[in-house]
């Protein structure tokens, strides 16, 4: 059997195949060894995952935010033996995740938009161009954290149109002093200010929400991807819940700016399951 992991900060999902049919879906909390220690990880990993598996285990890919060097993948693939160790155990990053779903063995530029963002250039088999997306705080242009933080932002100023601001004081009731806390002082701020993307969503046919929108994809553009020399020549996919929700803008702008979009899906596992069943080892 095969157990390919699509793993974020937040949950991981699991796909058990035998005989190219996936017999189980399995979800447990996120595996993000940049901010999860191992052994917390490999708790959640007995008490959740392992009842769950029935059978030998041949292979395990898994494909992870926080794989973002050898030796996070180390750590992860060291866990994953002690459970099966009779498997082949591969890890990887989220972004190779990301081309091998939307691209296979094509040739192209992979895309992340979601709560943070990435980017890449894949030659059909691995990564040979990266930008690096920095964070929401110094980068990460068109995720749902910088949208997030920008619209609190606009919101604490005044800027937001009243109209908008009566109805995101209604809906969230926060205060200036929350919100600070909020950002400043808890952890994972980034889930916090993402959060808030719902709110541009649910009014996107505004003006102020579709510029906003707008303007973000634009900067994602400008400082991501037209650093690749391809950039014109492959097509440009995207896996995250703002790439797939905000489509017809993200569309919009590839477009206006005479650039060719490709895939667009909110995640990368059904890409995945597709690419190990028929494409991969």
């Amino acid at each position: 059997m095969i157990l390919i992991a699509d793993s974020g900060s937040t949950k991981t999902n699991w796909a058990l195949i035998q005989n190219k049919e996936v017999v189980n879906i399995i979800k447990t909390d996120g595996i993000n060894p940049f901010f999860r220690d191992l052994e917390d990880i490999s708790d959640e990993l007995e008490k959740v995952l392992v009842p769950q598996i029935y059978g030998k285990v041949t292979k395990v890919f898994f494909y992870g935010a926080g794989i973002i060097n050898n030796v996070k993948g180390a750590g992860v693939k060291r866990l994953l033996q002690d459970f099966f160790p009779e498997a082949t155990i591969a890890a990887y990053s989220d972004l190779l995740a990301a081309a091998r779903a939307t691209l296979g063995k094509q040739k192209g530029i992979a895309c992340i938009l979601g709560t943070g963002t990435n980017s890449c250039v894949y030659d059909g088999e691995k990564i040979i161009d990266h930008v690096s997306p920095l964070g929401f705080i110094l980068g990460d242009e068109g995720s749902g954290a910088v949208m997030g933080r920008k619209l609190l932002g606009d919101y604490l100023k005044k800027v937001m149109p009243e109209v908008l601001r009566n109805k995101f004081k209604a809906e969230y009731n926060l205060s200036g002093t929350e919100i600070m806390e909020r950002v400043y002082r808890k952890e994972r701020a980034n889930l916090f200010l993402a959060g808030f993307t719902k709110f541009i969503y649910d009014n996107i046919e505004t003006e102020y929400c579709t510029d906003f929108v707008l303007a973000e994809f634009n900067a994602f553009v400008d400082r991501n991807l037209l650093n690749y020399e391809a950039v014109n020549s492959y097509p440009i996919c995207f896996i995250g819940s703002v790439a797939f929700y905000f489509q017809q803008i993200l569309k919009e702008v590839l477009n206006s700016r005479s650039l060719i979009c490709g895939t667009i899906i909110k995640d990368p596992m059904e890409g995945l399951i597709h690419y190990h069943k028929n494409l991969g080892n």
